[in-house]
């Protein structure tokens, strides 16, 4: 820091200071100002020409390196933008918007189809929109249009229009999700081993994305009498259960879909198919008009991988540790029944099914939605089951408050037709009721029955949010079905070649209740569920879930929880009963103690607990206790890895069994641009691919745990949200001492399994301040500036040939440029001195000799800073920095 004291403000920073002190204004002048250049310290000041700056946001003609921003929102990086002289104002200059650029403005088509070009159709006519400006920022390296909302499509804070959607760039992608656990029975001394996996592969053309989904699983069992025979109890599989392609059609705001699938629909159960679709995605609407995902509860008594399908296709799979969990990050396109089941490591299991019924079906007035498909039903083994068919079925929004839906599916055998009405009761809430009528004709000796069979389906919703008390009520997806009344599904089943078997899971009434209270006086929250199925043919199934919590201080502690969970499940004429007690209590910032008691039918268990959050990356939980057999010990580490995320679980129950389980979920992902390894977030989801140069361990920040550039300069940000303003960010407090950001962020908003590419830049080396030299002694011209060989500028030359660089490494070359090319190279010493604020002198070897003058010919010191010159010599970083001391 001493050796800053020895220079006194430089003369560059002294007239760009005089001209940064204007600030970023309209790049249409206004009322000249004068300036008097007496105080600067230059030998020749007659030779400085400012006049050009008298005129506030005056720009001098050229080709600038800018990122542009709408209202404050970016829509594009890394663009050239030509600054031309205004043929009626030959003082002034106007920045060129050229087509592809005004198409990301978001201006409403009938706005954008009136536009008026000039320069042979290549820019926008200025003062074309009363209200619309532009604002330039050499020093940022920013273009702002500010346009009037009036002229522009809706947008908010987080979305934007369509027309700044990005399809990304084309790419391979490979997601996994593997989990494996073993388990040591000590009663028999036998093994059980599980590893499980599922994922997707894929990859993006424009604006398809081409995806198979993959499930495999391999188990084996061992036991004391069998311990030679390892493979004799092994059971393996891989299936390749879905091959889909899709993409985003945004003038209708809908996907296409294209390939195997299962039927996404609001009113009918689904079943798979092969085909195609064309579905009205919530995603494409502003965030306060879309849907929801289904929430999905439960309790683990001990270390547990829990198991979502959906007619036997794996939909989501992960390790919990024990205790209550919540499921919801369900994918918000998944209707229909789900089936859960909970795999504990001391060997039980549980088992029920969800229902993903939504609230109320409302749509906004004068909107219509929609989803069509076609196709033929196939089996789980790709067959084909049944003939050609065709589903449809919208929403309309007749009135205000009232909405008119129905549906109707097609085929030769099977038809079923739908209708509904939606009305929105205001302060008494919103609810919707429905009636869907069957006729199917049976194929003969079927175990459904002979002949043509019809019967109907009713069904009603309703859901109430209570302001006043916090409160949220749901009654959802209450259904009463007649006995001849049959499912798309369900006929299907009729063809299959097993006509002995007996029909099952005939539904006949199903509701599911959700309550949830929140006592703000008394800090307690209360959540309520409860879902009861009856059958013409099979034992009713129930489920019942009460989880009370309760948040408190005692003296200096400060968030102490106190949570019971209360449940019972029938299924399958079987029942569990359990209570679940939970007490956090907080011990410093990122340490906290619990107990934990789980009671049950047929075991009862005491823990205490030790839980450590150690950094942003990584996590364990310690148990101890005591259960009805035994002494229990138990453990649970989370790391989250620039390449994937790592959870490590194990469990011991005195006398009983040894378990341990690993979840490792990460991704691959390839492109022309590079690649990298990563988290997952969505298999088969959008993602950003963001590149740095050849920088390595740079921290990039999205909306969750940093992930680091590999050795490529590459990383991937998987928690990007479709349709949505995305930002990343490199996290500049972890960058190290010798690295400076110079593009540190970038916005995207991506379309469905887009890969996004943006590029961000560091720079990386020493500072130091040097003395440049010609050869013939002289110096370059105040304001030449100096690159390395990645066109990266390092400094501006001042007077004297002194500059102030940064970001230099041993060894390298340097290039001084000025008049619009390089003129000489510089050699850096190698290794560099211990002493770099000393003067370092670098001979400036080519044919430049020294200029007449100090100040370079015909150009402003601020195009100096940030102007592209020419294509062999164009900075791709367009900022620099001086010493503030």
């Amino acid at each position: 820091m001493a050796h800053y004291k020895k220079f006194r403000l430089s003369t560059l920073a002294a007239v760009v200071g005089i001209v940064l002190a204007v600030g970023p204004e309209n790049s249409y002048a206004e009322a000249p100002i004068q300036f008097n250049t007496r105080f600067l310290d230059v030998k020749d000041d007659a030779s400085l020409d400012l006049s050009r700056f008298s005129r506030k946001g005056y720009i001098m003609p050229g080709s600038y390196n800018l990122q542009v921003l709408v209202n404050q929102s970016q829509i594009a990086q890394d663009n050239v933008i030509t600054y031309s002289v205004d043929n009626n104002d030959p003082d002034n200059t106007y920045p060129c918007l050229p087509p592809e650029l005004v198409s990301l403005l978001g201006l409403k088509p009938e706005i954008a189809d009136k536009m008026i070009w000039i320069n042979a159709g290549q820019c926008l006519q200025p003062d074309q929109l009363e209200g619309m400006e532009t604002q330039t920022d050499l020093s940022q390296s920013t273009l702002t249009v500010i346009i009037p909302q009036a002229y522009l499509e809706y947008s908010d804070e987080e979305w934007d229009p369509p027309s700044r959607w990005d399809e990304g760039i084309p790419g391979v992608l490979f997601d996994y999700n593997v989990n494996s656990q073993w388990r040591h029975a000590e009663h028999d001394d036998g093994d059980e081993y599980d590893i499980s996996g599922n994922g997707t592969v894929g990859a993006n053309l424009g604006a398809w994305r081409l995806r198979a989904d993959w499930q495999a699983n391999y188990r084996h069992e061992n036991d004391s009498e069998d311990k030679d025979n390892f493979g004799s109890s092994s059971e393996q599989n891989w299936d390749w259960n879905r091959y889909y392609a899709w993409r985003a059609i945004p003038q209708l705001q809908a996907q296409l879909t294209l390939g195997e699938g299962s039927l996404e629909s609001d009113i009918f159960d689904g079943f798979n198919y092969v085909g195609g679709s064309l579905i009205i995605d919530d995603q494409m609407l502003p965030p306060n008009l879309r849907g929801y995902a289904p929430d999905i509860s439960g309790v683990a008594r001990t270390n547990a991988k829990v198991t979502v399908t959906q007619r036997g296709r794996v939909i989501y799979e992960s390790q919990v540790p024990a205790g209550p969990f919540r499921i919801q990050d369900i994918n918000e396109t998944v209707s229909g029944d789900l089936h859960v089941k909970i795999e504990e490591q001391s060997g039980q299991v549980q088992e029920y099914d969800v229902s993903t019924a939504s609230i109320p079906f409302l749509t906004r007035p004068g909107q219509v939605r929609y989803k069509l498909a076609a196709g033929r039903p196939q089996d789980w083994d790709h067959n084909m089951e049944g003939g050609f068919f065709i589903s449809a079925e919208a929403s309309w929004g007749i009135a205000n408050g009232w909405s008119l839906y129905g549906g109707a599916i097609g085929e030769q055998d099977y038809q079923a037709l739908a209708l509904g009405l939606g009305r929105d009761l205001a302060l008494l809430g919103a609810f919707s009721v429905d009636v869907t009528h069957s006729r199917a004709t049976l194929p003969e000796g079927s175990a459904y029955g002979d002949g043509t069979i019809q019967g109907n389906s009713f069904r009603a919703s309703y859901a109430k949010d209570f302001d006043d008390i916090d409160s949220r009520l749901t009654f959802a997806g209450y259904r009463f079905s007649e006995e001849n009344y049959m499912t798309m599904d369900e006929f299907i089943d009729t063809h299959n070649d097993d006509n002995d078997r007996q029909r099952t899971g005939h539904d006949k009434e199903m509701y599911n209740l959700t309550y949830s209270q929140n006592f703000s006086a008394i800090n307690v929250n209360a959540y309520i569920n409860y879902t009861h199925r009856t059958y013409w043919n099979q034992p009713n199934q129930d489920s019942y879930n009460l989880t009370l919590s309760h948040y408190f201080d005692v003296g200096e502690v400060r968030g102490i929880s106190l949570s019971v969970n209360g449940f019972r499940n029938e299924y399958d004429n079987e029942r569990d009963d359990g209570v679940y007690v939970s007490l956090s209590i907080p011990w410093g910032n990122d340490r906290t103690l619990s107990y934990n008691g789980s009671f049950s039918d047929d075991n009862n268990s005491n823990q205490v607990g030790y839980y450590e959050r150690i950094d942003d990356r990584n996590n364990y939980q310690i148990n101890a206790g005591r259960a009805d057999n035994g002494a229990t010990l138990d453990g649970y580490y989370r790391h989250q890895a620039s390449y994937a995320d790592i959870d490590v679980s194990a469990n011991y129950q005195e006398g009983d069994y040894t378990s341990g389980g690993l979840n490792i979920q990460g991704g691959a992902t390839l492109t022309a641009k590079g690649g990298a390894l990563h988290r997952t977030s969505v298999n088969g989801g959008s993602r950003l691919l963001v590149d740095v140069g050849d920088e390595a361990n740079v921290p990039i920040s999205g909306y969750s745990t940093p992930v680091y550039t590999n050795v490529f300069g590459k990383a991937v940000i998987v928690d990007v949200n479709d349709y949505y303003r995305n930002q990343v960010k490199i996290d500049i407090t972890q960058l190290p001492e010798d690295a400076e950001a110079i593009l540190s962020v970038a916005q995207a908003t991506l379309t469905e399994g887009a890969i996004g590419y943006r590029r961000m830049e560091v720079l990386s080396g020493k500072k130091a301040m040097a003395s440049i030299r010609l050869r013939d002694g002289g110096t370059p011209p105040f304001g030449a500036e100096v690159y390395n060989s990645r066109q990266q500028q390092l400094g501006i030359v001042g007077e004297g040939g002194s500059v102030y660089l940064i970001g230099i490494n041993p060894g390298e070359r340097l290039q001084v440029t000025w008049e619009g090319k390089t003129q000489c190279e510089a050699a850096l010493p190698d290794p560099l001195p211990g002493d770099l604020f000393s003067g370092l002198l670098l001979p400036c070897i080519g044919d430049a000799s020294s200029p007449k003058t100090t100040q370079p010919e015909e150009k402003s010191l601020l195009q100096l800073h940030t102007q592209r010159l020419a294509p062999s010599t164009q900075p791709e970083a367009l900022s620099s920095r001086y010493p503030t001391h």
